[in-house]
């Protein structure tokens, strides 16, 4: 599921991009989210906040943070970790749900350092949601990088959070954990062998061939030319359409990608069902304290004709009174499932048991 590549150097700007890849369609939306929203945890309530930066996001059915950018030119990309072990819940720990992890790093955040700094000074838990439907518990790591170049990958192996911090970790997708992909990279690169490039859809042969593509660009002409050039990296790392692998949502087809330029502060997105490119540029955007929610409909007015292409600035419009209930009814569910996991991973058992049993009981 998915690949994140940053370029730093990219002629005057850092641009980063990434591919979501997965097995169902996420029903994206893009959201604006101006400072001073007021947000809490989604995992008790006892980490509450008021964004300090304005953001744009792309969600997962209107509920989960899944990449975006904030006014600071800080952006984030919540990829998937097989590997990742979050420990349970703690009470005594600073903590996090899934669906809120990413955003509170835009809202708070205006550097990696920082984020890096709170990070490892909280030791922050991430608390998992779960599916009661009992299909597969999201197991997520998350990248970030900053204006500077900087950059930070964030797994939870074991119940500890490792912090891969370092501006030169530039690739990421799934497994195996990150200091393993670095390895092979590494060894890909001083065996000095080109055309041994591997071309399969494993995350470990996309880490290396987005490793290697983006070593090879040359300085863009301009802005334009340099998002671009991310795309096509980004898409000769993407994953074509095909029946999903049982038990691996990140082995599947590549839905969506995301190109954003964090010194010129334009997000830009692009379906692969439905391939219009649509842009936003923060400086057209009003994130001040006080300015509304606003949702950017994808799912409705994307099309492959006559729906949303270019500069979607002004395309936002106010999420009404309704819409904004049916969210945090949402986002209340998703709190209250994973506080009450351990509750639900049984039940979901019995009822599965109960299941297996029945279908061997012999007709009468």
């Amino acid at each position: 599921m998915c690949t994140r590549v940053l370029w730093p150097d990219a002629g005057g700007s850092v641009v980063v991009g990434r591919n979501m890849d997965f097995h169902m369609d996420l029903l994206t939306n893009l959201w604006k989210m101006p400072r001073g929203v007021n947000r809490s945890d989604g995992a008790g309530g006892e980490l509450t906040w008021s964004a300090k930066y304005g953001s744009v996001v792309a969600t997962a059915f209107d509920l989960i943070a899944t990449d975006g950018m904030n006014e600071a030119g800080l952006a984030g990309h919540v990829l998937w970790l097989t590997e990742s072990e979050y420990g349970s819940p703690d009470s005594s720990r600073v903590r996090l749900s899934q669906a809120v992890w990413l955003q509170y790093y835009l809202d708070m955040f205006g550097t990696v350092a920082e984020a890096v700094d709170w990070t490892e000074r909280t030791q922050v838990q991430v608390v998992e949601l779960f599916d009661p439907t009992g299909h597969l518990v999201p197991k997520l790591h998350l990248a970030l990088s900053d204006a500077s170049g900087d950059s930070v990958i964030i797994e939870y192996i074991d119940g500890v959070a490792r912090v891969h911090h370092d501006a030169g970790y530039r690739v990421m997708t799934n497994s195996p954990p990150y200091e393993q992909q670095i390895a092979a990279w590494r060894e890909f690169a001083e065996a000095g062998t080109p055309s041994a490039l591997p071309g399969s859809t494993l995350a470990s042969d996309r880490f290396i061939r987005a490793s290697y593509y983006l070593e090879q660009q040359r300085t863009p002409e301009s802005a334009a030319t340099a998002m671009a050039a991310m795309f096509s990296i980004i898409r000769n790392a993407a994953q074509p359409f095909r029946a999903p692998e049982p038990g691996k949502p990140e082995a599947s087809q590549t839905i969506w990608q995301v190109v954003a330029d964090q010194t010129r502060l334009r997000y830009a997105f692009e379906s692969t069902t439905r391939p219009n490119i649509v842009w936003v540029d923060f400086v057209e955007l009003d994130l001040s304290s006080g300015s509304p929610v606003m949702k950017l409909d994808l799912v409705g007015r994307l099309a492959l004709e006559g729906g949303l292409s270019g500069n979607v600035s002004y395309q936002f419009t106010e999420v009404d009174e309704a819409e904004t209930r049916v969210v945090e009814a949402g986002m209340q569910a998703l709190e209250f499932v994973a506080q009450k996991r351990d509750e639900f991973a049984r039940l979901v058992a019995m009822v599965n048991q109960a299941t297996r049993g029945a279908s061997r009981t012999p007709p009468r």
